[in-house]
């Protein structure tokens, strides 16, 4: 991951306490070098000659000024549940982001849903804050509150283009002393693309108009050339309408190829679709199953899909 930390001084622990072994030491030497090297007026050394009083006073009084304590400034401030940002996809898949807020109302492509507190010492351990278990520690906090930040069901989730991203401080904000991290939703549309959304997603799904406009729909038939994902708010032709829980197909948690994934869902979504079909004799359904990289990145089900003309 970009902006990885050295593994010496991890977090600015070392740093800082080098920082502060320097201030003291380095006005002594000042003063042994004054002491020892002390001339008289023709600027040649003045050997057995006790220092000037001048140069030892000097010495003494940049020892002691520098010798007193310092405060260190207050680390940065943690991030606002409910703030909105106008990020790029690339930006909101980085591991750090130091933009600004913008208002809620205005176009924005991503909210922050939740706030926590990283745990940077594991074991007696300190931690990096870009190190491979703090990372972890986000990835596991941040999707399980995600649904009730908007109020939807897991299905309901499933079946929207919402999906969290998070971020951590950067090296610099940590050496300050931040431990924070930061959930935002985010909503994927076409490829690599960040949907512009302008009111809050705070308890969305309980709106019948929002919940509508988040759902997850589709250009043209999943699997053509056409197809592109794409809130339902905007112009659309299909609409994904059920999932299916794929995860009891494998018994070890790994993929289970493509084949079961893929004949998990003909009839399933057969069904789904002429459910709701005017005409139960004349009706289209479509079926998404996950590929190999989705099911590690935890997507283990499937989504069927049917046309939703205007």
């Amino acid at each position: 991951m970009e902006g990885r930390q050295p593994q010496v001084g991890l977090l600015g622990g070392d740093h800082r306490m080098r920082r502060a072994l320097l201030a003291v030491r380095v006005p002594v030497l000042l003063m042994l070098v004054l002491t020892g090297c002390s001339s008289d007026d023709s600027g040649s050394p003045a050997a057995g000659r006790p220092p000037s009083s001048t140069a030892t006073a000097g010495s003494s009084a940049s020892a002691s000024a520098s010798a007193s304590p310092t405060t260190a400034p207050p680390p940065p401030p943690p991030p606002t549940v409910g703030a909105c940002y106008r990020l790029s996809y690339a930006e909101a898949v980085a591991p750090t982001n130091d933009d600004g807020p913008v208002p809620c109302t205005k176009p924005h492509t991503t909210q922050t849903f939740a706030v926590g507190t990283l745990q940077l010492v594991t074991n007696g351990h300190l931690l990096a804050v870009d190190s491979d278990a703090v990372r972890e520690q986000v990835a596991q906090a941040c999707p399980a509150k995600l649904a009730s930040y908007v109020g939807a069901t897991e299905t309901q989730l499933r079946l929207s283009l919402l999906r969290p991203v998070w971020f951590t401080p950067t090296i610099e904000q940590s050496d300050a002393g931040a431990a924070w991290f930061r959930c935002d939703v985010v909503a994927v549309t076409g490829d690599k693309q960040v949907a512009k959304i302008d009111h809050d997603l705070a308890g969305a799904f309980k709106k019948p108009a929002d919940r509508g406009e988040l759902a997850l729909c589709g250009t043209a038939q999943p699997g053509t050339a056409a197809f592109s994902r794409v809130l339902c708010g905007a112009e659309h032709s299909w609409k994904a309408i059920s999932v299916i829980d794929l995860s009891h197909k494998s018994s070890d948690g790994g993929y289970p190829g493509v084949a079961k994934v893929k004949d998990a869902g003909h009839d399933v979504c057969a069904e789904a679709a002429r459910a709701i079909a005017s005409d139960a004799l004349d009706y289209e359904w479509g079926y998404e199953w996950p590929t190999k990289d989705q099911w590690q990145a935890g997507q283990t089900y499937g989504r069927c899909w049917s046309p939703d003309p205007p």
